[in-house]
């Protein structure tokens, strides 16, 4: 006895004659490794979106699709593999562009400043690419916790200067190189980036040394959430791996019951 055909409705026709400009799968929890600075595999829970762009002469994506792709690269997703990803998406979908994100918790193991006790710190990354036509971009979004120390605070008070928890999200899309690769950036340069523009980095372990040595490095360095997006603006600016960026930083208000946020482009530099 012969299996029956299954029809697919996906694929059957629309005569409404409008295309989807992305359609696909959000929110899906999923292991992968990313490569830490010594290019060891480090494995990850992601939240991965994936899409695709639908013509207007099909009904329907195929959802399934999705997972097989993923699947297939379940290993390394990084910059380098991503486009290989997007490239079977639009292979396996029929389509002419698709967009993948993928958002995890990467951890970086920091010395405290005086002691050297070691512990593991948190930041969120993104990795974005798309893939439309014969083009592939990717964009590396970070967000690094630092501590900020008022100025206005600390010239205006006889005894010390409020400060807050900063989040500075750095998002680069890598420069290309003369044959058609991205530079190279690792998680671990943004993240520098936002803690030299703040007043001191947050750290997990502190001992008493070291708590006297951040709160004192903090109120050396002040700034406004104004002068960590200029100051990481200017840094980003000068490197020549950066084809172009965009920095936002929000502070958590410690003395207000809103927070303070800033933002600046590279096309404003």
């Amino acid at each position: 006895m012969s299996e029956k055909i299954l029809p697919d409705i996906q694929a059957s026709g629309d005569k409404r004659g409008i295309a989807i400009d992305r359609v696909g799968i959000s929110d899906l929890e999923y292991p992968i490794q990313v490569m830490d600075a010594e290019g060891n595999a480090m494995p990850v829970s992601a939240k991965i979106s994936m899409s695709v762009h639908l013509p207007h002469h099909f009904k329907g994506t195929h959802m399934s699709r999705f997972l097989e792709v993923l699947s297939k690269h379940e290993g390394e997703v990084t910059m380098r593999t991503l486009p290989d990803i997007l490239h079977d998406l639009k292979s396996r979908l029929d389509a002419e562009s698709a967009h993948i994100e993928v958002g995890f918790n990467y951890f970086i193991t920091k010395k405290a400043p005086v002691t050297g006790m070691p512990a593991k710190v948190r930041c969120h990354c993104t990795f974005i690419g798309e893939s439309n036509g014969s083009k592939d971009d990717f964009t590396l979004r970070v967000e690094t916790p630092v501590t900020t120390l008022c100025p206005c605070s600390k010239e205006i008070s006889a005894r010390g200067a409020h400060n807050q928890r900063g989040y500075v999200t750095t998002e680069v899309t890598p420069a290309r190189k003369e044959d058609g690769s991205w530079e190279f950036i690792l998680i671990e340069d943004l993240v520098g980036v936002a803690e030299r523009s703040g007043s001191a980095p947050i750290y997990s372990l502190l001992k008493r040394p070291d708590e006297k040595h951040v709160t004192e490095e903090a109120y050396d360095n002040p700034v406004f959430v104004e002068d960590v997006v200029r100051n990481a603006a200017a840094i980003l600016r000068d490197d020549p791996r950066i084809a172009s960026f965009t920095v936002k930083t929000v502070n958590h208000e410690s003395i207000h019951d809103h927070n303070a946020f800033a933002v600046v482009r590279s096309s404003d530099c």
